[in-house]
């Protein structure tokens, strides 16, 4: 027990059953239990309280899952499209310059922190602020069941872009520079194919999760040991994944882990330091630069030929500051640069802007539905591969979702609806699987307004509406859109949960279908069948 005890402070079940409570109300009230996780962290540094390793080492831990998870879904493609690299690169500059150009301005005021500033940490805070946050955007996205969507993949994409950034600024600024070992890493790439080989053996339990969470952190020690952040190594290790049959299957068994550890993290962010007057108010003046950096989001998409929701959708993915703030703060300090003080700012603007963003996703359709002719207006006419418009007048059934029950559901259909029915996938690599099995499936997202105006003419005859969407969130809001369309025809969905059966039956869902029940009950049916045979 004596190194459990040297590692666990007796305050952090303490400080975590506090997250929990502080969470669970927010949940209650409608918001992401994150913000409650902030909430605590701000309510215990006002009390005085700080975190012991075991919270750093949980927030650690969950943060090199995430990054291990994205890259388990991340294609080195990706990266090199113009709508990630090319707005990345943009806005990082942009942002960067605006930001530094409103500090030097301040800079003669007699605002404290911001008197006599000049050019190069002007130009420093810039570059930090003009970071959005990897954890949270993709925490967002998970819960939105959106990983795989487009706007959801340009947002993980421009992310990483920024990540990669990071990386070459904190070499730069430490001074510490990757060591000879780093050329070694090219090793990995053959290497990847022993590593295809153990993850075919591991099976499906729990050898698959200690296997995930080896690699990870495996791959961040490596990676820091060759002088590269240990994220950059989780990320990078997960990307070698990427290809494999099981990486899906493993991402989702990671899922409850990563989510516990991220705990610490969110507190550790509200722990980080105790702001007064001053530093509030300067953090004031970033949330209020805030809509003009997600503006320019929205503007940069718009340019490299998103439609306007999709440029909408990924922008607020991006609505927040970073983490890499903290990072910043922490080297400018050490190196004398900034006052302490800034570490406080730093982590106000972060936590405010977690705040902010939270409630922002879950409003965000309504708010282009009200703004959509304005926003319409920045859309180009040029159209990205799988956002052009589709012909499906003559479809009767739609299936949302062409995972293992989509696929059932749509060939269970097929024989009663021959030519009249589409499955629709959110993700293109299986969309194109499916084609290629004789489906018909076209790229798109139910939850996404615009997806109906690229099918104008579906909603016209369609009959059915079949939803086996990755989670209930994303049901729930395919459901909500198409009752907003003014759509009066069949809707079933697929459910985990009692709960969730009655959330959808509440918004107007005629058939629900729970995956856990409805299974063994067809696995009995199936047996009965089987013994009446014998007999």
């Amino acid at each position: 027990m004596d190194p459990q005890l040297l590692s666990i402070h007796y305050s952090d079940p303490l400080w975590i059953a506090i997250a929990f409570l502080c969470g669970l109300a927010i949940k209650v009230v409608g918001l992401p239990p994150l913000v409650g996780f902030l909430v605590a962290g701000f309510m215990l540094n006002a009390l005085g309280a700080e975190g012991g390793e075991f919270l750093n080492a949980m927030a650690d831990l969950g943060i090199t899952l995430l990054l291990f998870s994205i890259g388990l879904k991340l294609k080195l493609k990706s990266l090199a499209r113009p709508e990630v690299w090319g707005v990345a690169t943009l806005h990082i500059v942009v942002v960067t310059l605006l930001m530094a150009a409103m500090l030097l301005l301040l800079s003669f005021t007699s605002l404290p922190l911001l008197t006599g500033l000049d050019t190069e940490t002007a130009l420093l805070i810039g570059f930090a602020m003009s970071f959005s946050s990897t954890v949270f955007a993709v925490k967002t996205l998970d819960e939105l069941g959106a990983t795989d969507s487009r706007h959801g993949r340009i947002a993980i994409g421009v992310l990483v872009v920024q990540d990669i950034a990071a990386v070459v600024f904190i070499a730069v600024s430490i001074g510490k520079l990757p060591t000879p070992l780093a050329l070694a890493l090219v090793v990995l790439i053959p290497l990847r194919f022993l590593i295809y080989r153990v993850l075919d053996r591991v099976g499906h339990g729990e050898l698959l999760i200690l296997f995930g969470i080896t690699l990870a952190l495996v791959g961040a020690d490596i990676f820091e040991l060759a002088g590269i952040k240990e994220d950059v190594g989780a990320l990078v290790f997960g990307m070698l994944l990427a290809n494999h049959p099981k990486a899906n299957e493993l991402a989702k068994a990671l899922l409850g882990f990563k989510e516990l550890f991220l705990v610490g993290f969110f507190l550790s962010v509200g722990m980080t330091a105790v702001p007064g007057w001053t530093e509030l108010m300067i953090a004031l003046l970033f949330i209020l630069f805030l809509p003009l950096k997600v503006s320019l989001y929205f503007g940069l998409f718009n340019l490299f030929y998103l439609r306007a929701s999709t440029s909408w959708r990924t922008s607020l993915n991006l609505a927040n500051y970073s983490e890499f703030g903290l990072i910043v703060g922490a080297i400018a300090v050490s190196a004398g640069w900034l006052p302490k003080e800034w570490l406080a700012v730093f982590a106000v603007v972060i936590s405010i802007s977690f705040i902010l963003s939270a409630p922002l996703v879950n409003i965000r359709d309504s708010l282009y539905h009200a703004w959509r002719p304005r926003l319409k207006c920045f859309e180009r006419s040029k159209r990205l591969f799988g956002e052009e418009n589709l012909d499906l007048a003559h479809i009767k059934v739609v299936v949302f979702g062409m995972g293992r029950m989509g696929t059932a559901a749509y060939n269970a259909m097929e024989p009663d609806y021959p030519g009249r029915l589409v499955g629709v996938e959110i993700e293109q690599e299986k969309a194109t699987q499916h084609s290629a099995a004789g489906r018909n499936v076209v790229r798109g997202d139910a939850t996404n307004p615009d997806f109906w105006v690229r099918a104008p003419e579906l909603l016209d005859g369609l009959q059915w509406v079949l939803l086996t969407l990755p989670t209930h969130k994303a049901n729930m809001n395919a459901a909500l859109r198409l009752k907003d369309l003014g759509y009066h025809g069949h809707i079933a969905a697929t459910t985990k949960y009692p709960d969730e059966e009655e959330a959808l039956k509440a918004i107007g869902v005629g058939y629900t279908f729970n995956i856990y029940a409805e299974a063994g009950l067809g696995f009995a049916n199936e047996l009965k069948s089987f013994v009446e045979e014998e007999m």
